[in-house]
C-alpha cells in the first residue's frame, strides 16, 4: 500500500526527538542494570505540572453547561478575547478579535497550516516555493516545508552573526545558489531560539520586517519561547512591536512552554488580517477547533496574576539549573566563558568535543555509557553539526547526577 502515498509524504524522516526516544527505550533495561537509568535531556518540554490554577479552572469548565459542542476553529470569543487582552497588556499591541487572532492546536499546528496554506506543492525542485527557515532551528520546520511540495532554504544563525544574520547577505547567497527571491514565500524567525536560546532585539525586528516587505513575502514569527526569559533581562520583543509589522508579519504563540501544557494543544496566532483569514478558512476544513473547557481554561490563565507568578518562578528554576549544569561543564573543560551561555529559554548549546567526529558520535557514545539523553545538534540544520543541544528540563538533583556521570565516564572537553 506504501505505493498509494504521496511523494511528499514519503519523503519525511521520523521527528528525531521520536528516533532518540525509541533508542533510549531500547537501552532502557541495559543501563539501567549497570546503574544509568537515562535521564532525559532531548525534549523541549517542561515537566513540572501546570498552575494549579488552570487545573481547578479546567475542571469547573468541563462541568459548566453546554462546552462539551463543538467550537469553531478561530476560537471562541472568551478566548480571542483573553489573546488580545494579553498582547495589549504585554507589549502594548492592538489586536481585532474577529479578524486578526486565530486559536491553534498548539502553535505547531498553526506553523505548518500556514506553509500548507503559502507553498504550491511540486516535486520539481526548480519550481518550488522556497521557505526560509533559520538554520540551526527546529526540526519541525524543515519537515514542515518538505510535506507541503515546497523548498526549505536554511538562514545561518552563528556565533560570529550574534545569531541575529544579515538577511540581505542571505537573500544575495540565495541567489548564488542558483535559486530566486521571487520563488520565496515566506521567511519564518524564532526568538528566543529554539536550540541556541538566543534573543533577537528591537533593531534586529525592525529589519525583519524591513527585508520582508521590500521582498513581499510574510514573516512568520514563532513565538513559543517569548515569555521564558531569566530575570532582569530585557523582555524578549513581539514583532508586532515595530510599527508596520502587521502588514506583512504574523506571529504564534503556545501556552506547552511557558505554562507547562504541552499535552492540552492550544496556541494562536495574530496579526495580518489576510494571513489569518486564510489560515482560519483552511483550518475550518481539517479541524474543528479546540474543546471548549480548554480554551475557558487557557483564557483565565493568560491574563491571571497566577499565570504570570507561574512563569517567573519556572524561568527561575530554569536559571538554576542553567547555572548548575554550566558550573559542571566547566569543570569538564568546556570553555563556558567563551560559550556565553543564553538568557532564555531552558536549552543549552554547546560545542562536542574536538576528539568526536560528529555530533551524533558524541550523543550516542554519552546515551550508551552515562544514559543521558541529548540531541546532537546535525538534527537542527547543516549549521548544527559540531554542537549538542541539551534540554535542561530535569529536576535539579538529576543535573548534579548527570555531571557526576560525565565526569565518572570520562566525558571531558580533551
Amino acid at each position: 500500500m506504501k505505493e498509494l502515498f504521496n511523494d511528499y509524504v514519503q519523503s519525511l524522516e521520523t521527528y528525531i526527538m521520536f528516533q532518540i526516544k525509541q533508542e533510549t527505550q531500547r537501552l532502557t533495561p541495559e543501563l539501567t542494570a549497570k546503574g544509568r537509568k537515562p535521564i532525559s535531556l532531548s525534549m523541549g518540554a517542561p515537566v513540572e505540572a501546570p498552575p494549579e490554577f488552570v487545573t481547578k479552572k479546567l475542571i469547573e469548565a468541563v462541568n459548566e453547561d453546554g462546552l462539551h459542542t463543538y467550537t469553531v476553529p478561530k476560537g471562541e470569543s472568551y478566548f480571542v478575547e483573553a489573546v488580545a487582552t494579553r498582547m495589549k497588556n504585554r507589549f502594548g499591541i492592538d489586536l481585532d478579535t474577529k479578524t486578526e487572532i486565530c486559536s491553534l492546536i498548539g502553535s505547531k499546528e498553526g506553523i505548518a497550516n500556514m506553509i500548507r496554506a503559502l507553498v504550491n506543492p511540486t516535486t520539481d525542485v526548480t519550481k518550488q516555493d522556497i521557505i526560509l527557515i533559520p538554520d540551526p532551528g527546529y526540526a519541525s520546520y524543515k519537515e514542515m516545508v518538505k510535506v507541503s511540495g515546497g523548498l526549505a532554504y536554511g538562514v545561518p544563525l552563528k556565533p560570529e552573526n550574534n545569531f541575529m544574520p544579515n538577511l540581505d547577505e542571505v537573500a544575495a547567497n540565495l541567489e548564488k545558489d542558483g535559486y530566486s527571491m521571487k520563488r520565496v514565500k515566506a521567511l519564518i524567525i524564532n526568538y528566543p531560539n529554539n536550540p541556541l536560546g538566543a534573543v533577537a532585539n528591537m533593531d534586529y525586528m525592525k529589519h525583519t520586517v524591513e527585508f520582508c516587505k521590500k521582498h513581499k513575502i510574510l514573516l512568520m514569527s514563532d513565538a513559543a519561547y517569548i515569555d521564558m526569559v531569566f530575570e532582569g533581562q530585557p523582555k524578549a520583543p513581539s514583532v508586532f512591536e515595530v510599527e508596520g509589522a502587521k502588514d506583512v508579519a504574523v506571529e504564534f504563540y503556545s501556552f506547552s512552554k511557558p505554562y507547562s501544557m504541552t499535552g492540552w494543544r492550544i496556541g494562536w496566532v495574530c496579526g495580518n488580517k489576510d494571513a489569518v483569514g486564510i489560515l482560519a478558512k483552511l483550518k475550518s476544513t481539517i479541524d474543528t477547533g479546540i474543546y471548549k473547557p480548554i480554551q475557558k481554561a487557557a483564557a483565565a490563565i493568560l491574563n491571571s496574576k497566577e499565570g504570570d507568578e507561574y512563569i517567573v518562578e519556572a524561568n527561575k528554576r530554569f536559571e538554576r539549573k542553567q547555572k548548575v549544569v554550566v558550573d559542571g561543564f566547566k569543570e569538564l573543560g568546556w570553555p563556558m566563558d567563551k560559550i556565553n551561555p543564553p538568557k532564555a529559554t531552558f536549552y543549552l548549546w554547546l560545542p562536542i568535543p574536538p576528539k568526536y567526529k560528529t555530533s551524533k558520535e558524541f550523543t550516542d557514545a554519552v546515551l550508551q555509557k552515562s544514559g543521558i539523553v541529548l540531541v546532537p545538534g546535525s538534527g537542527f540544520g547543516e549549521n548544527g553539526e559540531g554542537w549538542v543541544r541539551m534540554s535542561i528540563v530535569a529536576s535539579e538533583e538529576q543535573m548534579h547526577e548527570v555531571i557526576k556521570r560525565l565526569k565518572e565516564d570520562g566525558f571531558y572537553f580533551e
